[in-house]
C-alpha cells in the first residue's frame, strides 16, 4: 500500500509538471530576474498522508492474550502553509514554511489466539514548523527542478481522549523532498513531495487514565515504542 502511495504521489507530480512544460512558451523566459532576489514569500496548499509504524514487544496479558497493532489504509488529510525563502547562493536556498496539517489513521488492533479485533481513530492537527535547504538545478527555460533536506518539528492541538493509545503533543520529523519551479508570467507555481520521516516515539507509555482499565492498558503495554511518517504533496504559489 505505501509503495503504491509513493508511486501514485510521483506519477500525479510529472503529469502535473507535464502539463506545465507543454503550456509554457518556449521563446519566452518569464521573471527572468525572480531568482535574484533575496527574499520571496508564498502560501501553498495540499494533500497529506498519516502513517504510524509499531513495534511490538511481545507482551502477554495474564489471560494469554497476545494483542498487534496496524494501520491497513491510509486516509488523505489536508495541510495549508506559509513560506519564507532566503537565498543563499545561486543553487541553495533556505526555506521556512509553517503551517498546519489535519489528518486522521485508522488503528487496527488484532489479538494472535483469538482473531478478535478492535479499532481506534487517531485524529491530529498539526501545527508545523519545517526548516529546510533547497538545492536547485539549472533552469531550463521556464522551470527548474529541486530537491529538498530538513527538519519539522510538528505540535499536536487536537485533544487528547482516554482511549486505547494515546500520542505525544510533540514530534519531529527529518525530511526530504523534491519538485519542480514552474515561471509564470505573475508568479511561480511550485507541486512539490515530501517524504517525512518521524524521530520521536509518540506513544504515552504512562496511562494512569488506564489504571482502573486493563481492557485498554494492555494495548499500550503490547508497544515497545511507536512512530509517525508522512507523505506531503503540496502546490506552492511564489
Amino acid at each position: 500500500m505505501k509503495k503504491r502511495l509513493s508511486v501514485t504521489l510521483f506519477l500525479l507530480l510529472a503529469a502535473v509538471a507535464s502539463v506545465f512544460a507543454q503550456n509554457l512558451n518556449d521563446k519566452l523566459m518569464n521573471r527572468p530576474y525572480t531568482d535574484m532576489r533575496k527574499w520571496h514569500l508564498g502560501f501553498s496548499i495540499g494533500a497529506h498522508t498519516q502513517d504510524i509504524s509499531f513495534t511490538h514487544n511481545g507482551f502477554v496479558t495474564d489471560g494469554g492474550e497476545q494483542w498487534f497493532m496496524e494501520q491497513p489504509a491510509f486516509s488523505p488529510g489536508f495541510c495549508v502553509n506559509g513560506l519564507i525563502d532566503y537565498r543563499l547562493s545561486t543553487y541553495l536556498n533556505l526555506r521556512f514554511t509553517p503551517g498546519m496539517y489535519f489528518g486522521n489513521r485508522d488503528i487496527k488492533m488484532r489479538e494472535y489466539n483469538t482473531g478478535a479485533t478492535l479499532s481506534q481513530n487517531l485524529k491530529s492537527t498539526y501545527v508545523v514548523l519545517p526548516l529546510d535547504l533547497k538545492f536547485s538545478g539549472m533552469r531550463l527555460r521556464n522551470a527548474r527542478p529541486y530537491v529538498t533536506g530538513g527538519f519539522m518539528a510538528a505540535l499536536d492541538v487536537a485533544k487528547k481522549t482516554s482511549d486505547y493509545l494515546k500520542t505525544n503533543t510533540f514530534d519531529a520529523f527529518l525530511t526530504v523532498g523534491f519538485g519542480c519551479d514552474f515561471y509564470l508570467p505573475f508568479f511561480k507555481f511550485i507541486p512539490e513531495i515530501k517524504f517525512c520521516f518521524g524521530l520521536r516515539d509518540i506513544l504515552i507509555h504512562d496511562r494512569p487514565d488506564l489504571v482502573d482499565d486493563p481492557e485498554k492498558f494492555k494495548i499500550t503495554q503490547s508497544l515497545a515504542k511507536a512512530r509517525s511518517n508522512m507523505v506531503v504533496f503540496t502546490f506552492y504559489f511564489e
